[in-house]
């Protein structure tokens, strides 16, 4: 199957490669002249509808193809009323006419006519790729569709690289999936993330997310996928398995974060504070108890006290109260935990004896309030513990 995924994955490139500048009827035309076994339908279908997705097809010409039909059409209505009784309207010389007026050739009237026809469409641009590339993006393709039906999936990740975990976490956090992350005797972490399937409502959404995630832990050196799965419309239980060696190739270098995040960042910025504040590279752990993945790194130009915010936002109860656990336990760093007062959690389950906090907000999380409680945390030794450095 996979020298047929070869075959089929190199042809459609090359038809893409050689209809730049053609029309999508011309293209689509040659790819409908790839052959393949009723067997290979889905196949020969997925890695077609990926080239597609890399090609971009634009309206041909300046003219607006609408805007110029209706001047045609207005030109041949009054060449119609002016006819004498009992003669034929001759479209081809009133198009030869009208070509002649407008100084181009007929047969290039005709086509920007209706030029803004999908299959008129141009194709302008097409993004190469290898065949081995491609069929890399048609497999993982198969296993998001997958995980669209996951009740759980635990995710084994091994990088040489700190930062490539924190590029990872980071890319979970901006995908809005609930997880849970614990490091591993042998090194490197489990990740378990909810799957579509465990929740009761917006379970489309949340499982395009989830499937958008597989990228990224793909792009961990090493790798190991166990998803709990309901398949069929019985939702039939079963487990899907995929691993794999990447070493970091694909690893995005600077991962996007949440809206929310970098608006908080752009507004505590004009407060003009003594604190600065950037996104945090560090992966925070208390051994034996757990991890925290803060968003914002805060320092203080004056005193040098450096403080954490992770944004919770709309995770679950259950991912809060293991932060809860983890101050509790003794993580001696200062950590703001800015959570949703929709998770209905109060602020008062962490008192000024611990240097956590939580900040429950209800609609927008509000930069001064940051500012204002960044001198209530307390500050503590921090021995026994270790912060890794994802830079």
């Amino acid at each position: 199957m996979r020298t047929r995924a070869f075959q089929l994955a190199t042809a459609y490139i090359a038809i893409a490669e050689a209809h730049q500048g053609k029309t999508r009827a011309q293209f689509e035309d040659a790819c409908s002249q790839v052959s393949f076994r009723s067997s290979e339908r889905k196949l020969a279908g997925g890695l077609r509808k990926l080239i597609e997705d890399r090609c971009v097809f634009e309206v041909a010409g300046e003219s607006d193809p609408s805007a110029l039909r209706g001047e045609i059409f207005l030109a041949a209505s009054d060449e119609i009323r002016r006819l004498p009784e009992g003669e034929r309207f001759d479209r081809t010389r009133f198009l030869l006419e009208q070509s002649r007026i407008r100084k181009i050739d007929g047969r290039e009237l005709e086509r920007r006519l209706y030029s803004d026809l999908r299959g008129e469409h141009v194709l302008q641009r097409f993004d190469g790729i290898k065949p081995e590339r491609l069929m890399q993006y048609y497999e993982t393709s198969q296993a998001q569709a997958v995980l669209l039906r996951a009740v759980k999936v635990t995710a084994e990740v091994n990088c040489a690289d700190p930062h490539a975990y924190r590029t990872l976490f980071r890319k979970l956090k901006f995908l809005r999936l609930l997880y849970r992350i614990t490091a591993r005797a042998e090194g490197g972490y489990q990740i378990e993330i909810d799957g579509p399937f465990s929740m009761f409502s917006s379970v489309t959404k949340y499982g395009l997310q989830l499937a958008l995630a597989l990228p990224a832990i793909q792009a961990c050196d090493v790798w190991k996928i166990t998803a709990e799965v309901r398949w069929g419309k019985e939702r039939a239980p079963f487990i899907f398995r995929l691993k794999g060696r990447t070493f970091g190739q694909n690893m995005e270098d600077n991962p996007r974060l949440p809206d929310e995040v970098q608006n908080l960042i752009d507004r505590f910025e004009t407060l003009g504070s003594q604190w600065t504040v950037q996104s945090s590279s560090s992966i925070l752990e208390l051994p034996g108890v757990g991890i925290c993945v803060p968003d914002l790194r805060f320092e203080n130009r004056l005193t040098g006290e450096v403080a954490y915010l992770e944004v919770m936002g709309y995770w679950s109860r259950d991912a809060v109260w293991k932060r809860i656990e983890l101050v509790q336990q003794g993580l001696p760093y200062r950590v703001l935990y800015a959570v949703s007062s929709r998770l209905r959690v109060s602020e008062t389950v962490l008192d000024e004896t611990y240097p956590g906090e939580l900040y429950v907000y209800k609609s927008a999380i509000s930069a001064r309030e940051i500012l204002r409680r960044l001198d209530r945390i307390k500050n503590v030794d921090k021995s026994g513990v270790k912060e890794k450095n994802g830079e």
